[in-house]
């Protein structure tokens, strides 16, 4: 909307003073808060950390109220599958996926024979948590994890003990706390792991010594399939096959659960119709979704649960497997 000059110039103090506000900086973390200062007192005596070391990290900290916004409102949460598959399954983010592929062809198919993971998921995973490297995260992550730390109650204790991770691995890998960038969550890197799983899942894919999520892709798709399969996966295994019900009212069929809690046989007795390689003992739930023109129905295997470690949402590991 274009404005007459009388109207621009009302406006231009409101833009200038708009301009100061969201120009403030993020209130810094109060080191004196008793919960702060019992947190670093721990970090000291648990891990032998330098007080100056740790009050100056803390310190730098700030407080995102925009943060906890956004964790309050994940998109998993909020959007039915049909929007929530749209955004990921575009043309162009296929087509992109298509080209990471055919780049790093020779490494994907080595880490997906070592390691038994699908190559498929591998790449449906980098497409889905950063679109191949193009989306990795604006927020601090020390301010991300922090602000969830200390200030959103409701998950303070999990993000307290993913702040002690963090510290842990900036000590250990020599990270500039100040400089890494990741998700409101504190997920980092082409991957997006959360620091205890950098820790612990992370490895050297590339063999120089270093583990590097963020400037070497042979870590990072080495460290993707060595989190799915420390954490179970089949090779070889079905993720997910379509479904549709054999009558309008299936017995005992409900939807909502993130790994199997059934059987083949028993999903089919109960009225699923799908075809699947896996045998008539194994694993598989029901997955029921918001299509856009009515519910579209699912039959979800072990693998498909193992997905949902990464990321604990039935949309998510569909649309990494469609993806």
């Amino acid at each position: 909307m274009r404005m007459g000059g009388a109207t621009a110039k009302l406006w231009a103090p409101c833009v200038a003073l708009f301009a100061a506000f969201a120009a403030a900086p993020a209130p810094a973390l109060d080191l004196a808060r008793p919960d702060v200062r019992a947190f670093a007192d721990e970090m000291q005596r648990k891990h032998g950390f330098d007080a100056a070391w740790l009050d100056g990290i803390l310190a730098d900290a700030a407080s995102q109220p925009r943060i906890i916004e956004l964790i309050s409102k994940p998109a998993e949460a909020v959007k039915p599958w049909y929007e929530y598959r749209d955004h990921f399954l575009t043309q162009e983010r296929i087509d992109a996926g298509v080209a990471f592929w055919t780049e790093h062809r020779d490494e994907v198919a080595k880490v997906a024979k070592d390691s038994g993971v699908a190559p498929h998921v591998i790449i449906g995973i980098l497409g889905a948590e950063t679109y191949f490297g193009r989306i990795t995260g604006k927020y601090r992550v020390v301010d991300a994890l922090s602000t969830l730390a200390f200030d959103y109650p409701p998950r303070a204790s999990y993000f307290r003990a993913e702040l002690e991770q963090f510290l842990l691995l900036a000590r250990d890998e020599g990270f500039d706390t100040k400089a890494v960038l990741g998700s409101y969550a504190g997920a980092m890197g082409n991957g997006q792991f959360m620091p205890r799983s950098y820790r612990e899942w992370a490895v050297d894919g590339d063999g120089d010594g270093r583990r590097d999520l963020w400037g070497s892709w042979p870590d990072v798709i080495a460290s993707v399939a060595h989190y799915l399969s420390d954490h179970g996966w089949r090779a070889g295994e079905q993720v997910v096959v379509p479904a549709s019900l054999w009558f309008p009212k299936p017995d005992g069929l409900v939807a909502g659960k993130l790994a199997p809690d059934s059987t083949v046989k028993a999903l089919r007795d109960r009225g699923l119709a799908f075809e699947t390689t896996q045998g008539a003992a194994a694993p598989a739930l029901f997955i029921k979704v918001d299509g856009a023109t009515g519910p579209e129905y699912r039959a979800g295997f072990f693998n498909f649960g193992v997905i949902t470690r990464y990321n604990r949402s039935v949309l998510y590991a569909l649309a990494v497997n469609d993806l």
